[in-house]
């Protein structure tokens, strides 16, 4: 389909050759990023053993060395799993400073040299005799993610025009999941994943590091932020025309001019003002449950620790069935990549989050009659593989690319901070305690994420706007119009006693007055 479908969704719109390298440029960010989401899964035995030998390295004394300890083990996988997240917590803080202080581009240039840095690190943990070592790779790579996610999703919605943001806004989250299925394909016995070339396959990550810190100087910066931010118009024309291969650029112009015109008028919005002015306050509130829904549906559950899942119902090659979650994972993110301009951000969210909470159900019930039913074995997988399907379809992608559609240019950085914040912290929680959530509730852990998905199912249907083919400053005037969207105006307040039951009543009607 290509180019020639990237035309058709979009109306006419071209991807231009720059626009292209932009957006693949922008993507090898993502694409660490799931790489390294993903990679800590397959190797898991081999880093035990290899932090058992450092342990039992370390003893000094008469008697024999001891093996570790398994709970203290268990604590050193959960936090080598985690403080990747917490690395995330702490810079998605970063994020809308070096966004407005260096640009879109030169912030996603700076950071790389975290992951340069974070992959080095835990390149030669094993050779180092040290598991600190790959915990603070883990750390710094972690770091380098959360800026990325928030700096990827926020350079790609401003480069991209109206009618094609949605699609190309979702190659974020086709970026990470790419990366989660190359990491589980080079995880394999066969290619990385042995107790000799471990490290490399952790190391691999300054690779795209190096490739996107050589592409990105060929890349335009953001004419919104050149525009809007830095009053530079002669530069923001020029790389307006380079995107979209058009000399006559007024009407994108235009639209940037009515949002900085509207900017102008308002103080500089800080992380504090968002949540004290009732203009903000809705659409943070609805950026924040998004995010959460992504991350406490579970699906990072299933990420890191799939392997061990698949092992408890019986599959013998548990790594291969991991590879085809992966496999199933990119082709439905491909898939929503098409549909999201045609269905729309709410429906295809709504979707996930329903087939999510069913095969959510499911597992819990395979897992639960497992040992005297063998083959619910193959109930469990197939439920695996449907919730990461529905994951894909909505509650994975639409987050990260709905917050920048949610707010203006002065407030996108703050809000996509905090938005981040609650992503990671969110992320951090499940990778830290599913194990012993695991413990605690055996075969019916899935059923707390199935009552979770019920609720952001439900919170999504009454709240959540559409935000198809709208324009920034046509969705920033929406939530002006009516700032305390969880307070419903017409039959009981006024506002020409409009009666509207959802904030996509209340967007559609708006953009249409």
């Amino acid at each position: 389909m290509g180019l020639r479908g990237f035309q058709q969704l979009g109306g006419g719109e071209r991807v231009t050759g720059t626009l292209a390298l932009a957006l693949f440029t922008a993507v090898l960010g993502s694409l660490q990023f799931g790489y390294n989401l993903g990679v800590i899964n397959a190797p898991q035995k081999i880093i035990e053993q290899s932090y058992n030998e450092t342990w039992m390295d370390r003893q000094t004394g008469s008697g024999p060395p001891q093996p570790i300890d398994p709970a203290l083990l268990t604590t050193l996988w959960s936090l080598s799993v985690a403080i990747f997240s917490v690395g995330g917590m702490f810079s998605s803080f970063l994020v809308g400073t070096l966004a407005e202080w260096l640009g879109r581009k030169k912030a996603m240039l700076v950071n790389n040299s975290l992951a340069l840095l974070g992959g080095t690190l835990m390149g030669l943990s094993k050779y180092s005799r040290s598991y600190e070592m790959l915990i603070l790779g883990r750390f710094i790579i972690g770091a380098y993610s959360g800026i990325a996610s928030g700096l990827v999703p926020m350079y790609i919605g401003e480069i991209s025009p109206t009618s094609l943001r949605g699609m190309l806004g979702t190659l974020h989250q086709l970026g990470i999941v790419t990366g989660i299925l190359i990491a589980q394909i080079f995880g394999l016995d066969a290619i990385l994943g042995t107790d000799e070339l471990w490290p490399f396959l952790l190391a691999i990550t300054v690779v795209p590091a190096v490739l996107q810190t050589a592409l990105l100087p060929l890349c335009p910066e953001s004419p919104r932020y050149l525009y809007i931010m830095r009053n530079e118009e002669s530069k923001a024309k020029t790389c307006l025309r380079a995107l979209t291969g058009r000399q006559d650029v007024g009407p994108a112009l235009l639209d940037m001019k009515e949002e900085k015109r509207r900017m102008d008028m308002e103080r500089k919005v800080t992380l504090a003002q968002l949540f004290r002015s009732p203009a903000y306050r809705q659409p943070l509130f609805i950026a924040i449950m998004l995010q959460l829904s992504q991350q406490l549906s579970g699906i990072n559950a299933v990420f890191y620790y799939s392997t061990s899942i698949f092992i408890s119902m019986g599959v013998k090659q548990p790594v291969y069935i991991t590879i085809g979650v992966g496999v199933i994972n990119t082709v439905f993110t491909i898939l929503s990549l098409f549909l999201v301009e045609r269905m729309g951000r709410r429906v295809l969210h709504l979707t996930g989050l329903a087939g999510m909470c069913v095969c959510a159900v499911s597992m819990t019930v395979s897992l639960a009659l497992l040992e005297g039913l063998p083959w619910m074995g193959y109930v469990g997988t197939l439920s695996i593989f449907g919730f990461v399907a529905f994951f894909e379809v909505g509650p994975g992608p639409i987050p990260w690319f709905i917050v920048a559609e949610l707010f203006g240019q002065g407030a996108r950085p703050a809000a996509i901070t905090l938005a981040g914040l609650a992503n990671w912290t969110a992320n951090f929680i499940v990778g830290m305690s599913f194990q012993y959530i695991v413990a605690v509730c055996g075969p019916y852990v899935f059923l707390i994420f199935a009552v979770l998905l019920l609720g952001f199912f439900t919170f999504t249907y009454l709240r959540v706007p559409e935000t198809r083919g709208k324009t920034f400053d046509q969705i920033a005037s929406a939530f002006r119009r009516q700032p305390s969207l969880l307070e419903p105006v017409g039959k009981n307040g006024d506002d020409n006693d409009i009666d509207i039951e959802t904030e996509l009543e209340f967007l559609d009607q708006s953009s249409s007055l």
